[in-house]
């Protein structure tokens, strides 16, 4: 059972888009619509930023924190746009793309952002520039769904919707150093491990359903596991080796695997629609998971969080709340 649940009117069944992301001061962004939601874990307090207009055509398609008070918002009119978050401000607006930006991932290490868009191309994009694109990467041919930088800031994973895995060096080749093609559906979920150097996992979408680790450093396949069901999302645990992994059709949960063996360790169940996004607190200790649904639902997961029910709490004590 989850230990809150928040009620996300409108947030969009698509595959392809990353909606929620959980940043270093707790607030946690949620994509809906036009809107981006910032939403205090600890208060409860609800800020909306107004990131896109009131069109049919016009609508927020990923989110990522650069820092405790910056946020990346990406929209259907292919506009990356940078937030101040306190004060409610847009400090500038990044182009370059021609589609819909619908991943992108901060590289702490060098100050700058990668993008992902339909357009089939990654951008790197430097935030002290005043021309920021500083690296268009040429690799995919279909929408770039899955962006992920290592936690040593020199490689960046991209996934897309052309099946294919490409690994990309920090410094803006324009091709990729290692092109990983095993994938038979589209690879949005991507996680590199905190605690084992170039151990990369990657989740297929529904013609695939397999979750596969790689040794990022050589591209070589070090295991595949066929999960029953479209792979959404995948988190690392940051205190145990564990993963965890949501899921789409049919099974609609979460999975938590014991890592290396790759056994299951426990499913969680609630969401009634695919469990679209994961996204991991601050202090490891709560998972977020977002599904088409339309609701968040908050989880003690891992084995080192603080909580001592870590597989649940009783239903009479879940907290619901509604965004909007």
């Amino acid at each position: 059972t989850p230990t809150r649940i928040l009620d996300a009117p409108d947030l969009r069944d698509d595959y392809y888009l990353n909606l929620i992301a959980w940043g270093a001061s707790n607030l946690l962004a949620v994509a809906l619509g036009d809107l981006v939601y910032i939403y205090n874990v600890d208060t409860g307090n609800v800020q909306a930023i107004q990131a896109a207009t009131c069109t049919s055509r016009d609508y927020v398609t990923s989110v990522h924190w650069i820092n405790h008070r910056q946020l990346a918002i990406g929209t259907s009119l292919a506009e990356l746009q940078i937030w101040d978050v306190p004060s409610n401000k847009k400090l500038r607006t990044l182009t370059g793309h021609s589609e819909r930006i619908g991943a992108i991932a901060y590289n702490s290490s060098h100050s700058f952002l990668a993008s992902g868009s339909r357009d089939t191309k990654v951008l790197y994009h430097d935030l002290k520039a005043p021309q920021s694109c500083i690296a268009s990467l040429l690799g995919h041919t279909q929408e770039v769904c899955g962006l992920a930088w290592s936690p040593d800031g020199k490689t960046l994973a991209s996934g897309g919707n052309d099946n294919c895995l490409s690994l990309w060096e920090a410094a803006g080749r324009p091709s990729p150093r290692i092109k990983l093609r095993e994938h038979t559906a589209a690879v949005k979920a991507l996680a590199w491990s905190p605690w084992e150097r170039h151990l990369l996992v990657s989740g297929g979408g529904t013609a695939d359903r397999c979750i596969k680790l790689w040794n990022a450093s050589t591209g070589s396949s070090l295991q595949s596991v066929h999960t029953g069901s479209q792979v959404c999302g995948l988190l690392w645990s940051p205190f145990d080796r564990e993963l965890l992994s949501s899921h789409g059709f049919s099974q609609n949960e979460l999975c938590l695997w014991s890592y290396p063996r790759m056994q299951r360790v426990k499913e969680f169940t609630g969401h009634s629609a695919r469990v679209l996004h994961v996204a991991l607190s601050p202090d490891g200790s709560t998972v977020v998971s977002a599904a088409a649904d339309e609701t968040l639902r908050f989880w003690h997961v891992f084995k080192g969080t603080s909580s001592s029910a870590r597989f649940g709490t009783p239903a009479h004590f879940v907290d619901r709340v509604s965004l909007r």
